[in-house]
């Protein structure tokens, strides 16, 4: 099994290396300054690999990418709902083009050529994928891996963990402006559809995200304390939001025409509480705004922080993040802020007549 190779170098010294070959496992080598060093590194991993400690994983061999995402998907999709759809449709990628692969040959530049595959070609919108979109595909062949390490037992390391990521372009800020603003809750205000004017308004108001806002119900609301429990939150975990001002008004006039039939606070005629698309889009239109998705709302509420003195802190606190990463975009619009009451201080303590 074991084969000694002795080799020469430049200046005469001689080196041997070390050479175990078995079918089914990954070639092993290792260079040494002593033949008896190299004869008895050989003998001490043969005996490894017959007592099968020092395989990969006898597993990794067994199975295939195939087995992988098919147990994945049946066992581990079905308890993320809200992304089920999309990394199923992901992980098949992957099946499609590794199906047949054994878990041992997934390294990681294997893993790094199809990371760059994904972004050479053309995804199924008839664009290249964005380097977002790439990470996500990595993200989820990743926590299969990962899965099947911990608790499957299939490998002995994730491989996908150690291929670098692509890096992204900073995220978007996209706000209303004042004038903007003025004109969308307007043109809502005059949509056929009831529910659209209030829930822009809830969106500026709390930051909260299209889906948290839907699933908003009357008995989430305290009108009292004047806040709005959030459970239906991208992180899974609650949390309460304050309802004050405008939002406190909307909320109290949709609440004296709501439907007895549901407890969703923004339902339709049929008791749903779906996303009034069309009358929202025909709203951005007559608004006359440009580049402007309903998420943009969450980025104008957490730029009229920023430009009100909240601290990144306290927009992640508002928005739901459990780090400072995803707010960072809106820095500048805190430091411009700072910059502001520094200069005022100035003005009033410091300035070079007093």
């Amino acid at each position: 099994m074991a084969r000694i190779e002795k080799r020469s170098l430049k200046d005469g010294a001689a080196r041997y290396k070390a050479i175990i070959r078995r079918k089914g496992v990954p070639m092993k080598t290792k260079t040494f300054r002593t033949r008896a060093q190299a004869e008895a590194w050989a003998k001490r991993l043969e005996v490894k690999i017959l007592d099968r400690r020092a395989l990969p994983s006898w597993e990794a061999e067994k199975h295939t990418v195939a087995e992988l995402i098919d147990r994945y998907a049946e066992e581990v999709l079905p308890r993320k709902p809200k992304s089920q759809y999309e990394q199923t449709y992901q992980l098949q990628w992957w099946r499609d083009e590794l199906e047949e692969e054994k878990l041992v040959a997934i390294t990681p530049p294997v893993v790094a050529r199809y990371r760059d595959k994904l972004s050479r070609d053309i995804g199924p919108k008839g664009k290249k994928r964005q380097p977002g979109t790439v990470n996500r595909y990595l993200a989820v062949l990743s926590h299969a891996f990962t899965v099947a390490m911990k608790d499957w037992g299939w490998v002995e390391d994730n491989p996908v963990r150690k291929v670098s990521k692509l890096k992204e372009p900073r995220g978007r800020v996209r706000f209303l402006s004042d004038e903007e603003r003025h004109r969308l809750l307007d043109a809502c205000q005059q949509s056929g559809d009831p529910r659209l004017y209030p829930l822009v308004v809830l969106a500026l108001s709390t930051g909260a995200r299209q889906g948290e806002l839907l699933g908003l119900r009357w008995g989430d609301i305290d009108s009292a304390r004047g806040v709005a429990v959030l459970h239906d939150t991208k992180n899974n975990e609650r949390r309460a939001v304050p309802i004050t001002g405008l939002a406190q008004d909307v909320l109290r006039d949709l609440g004296r025409v709501r439907r007895m039939e549901t407890d969703l606070v923004f339902a339709n005629v049929s008791g749903q509480a779906n996303f009034p698309k069309k009358p929202w889009l025909e709203a951005v239109a007559d608004a006359e705004l440009e580049d402007f998705r309903f998420h943009d709302l969450r980025h104008s509420a957490a730029s009229y922080l920023a430009m009100s003195g909240a601290t990144l802190a306290e927009i992640a606190e508002v928005l739901g993040h459990k780090t400072l990463a995803m707010v960072k975009r809106y820095s500048h619009l805190t430091e411009q802020h700072t910059s502001k009451v520094v200069a005022r201080m100035n003005e009033q303590f410091l300035s070079s007549t007093s």
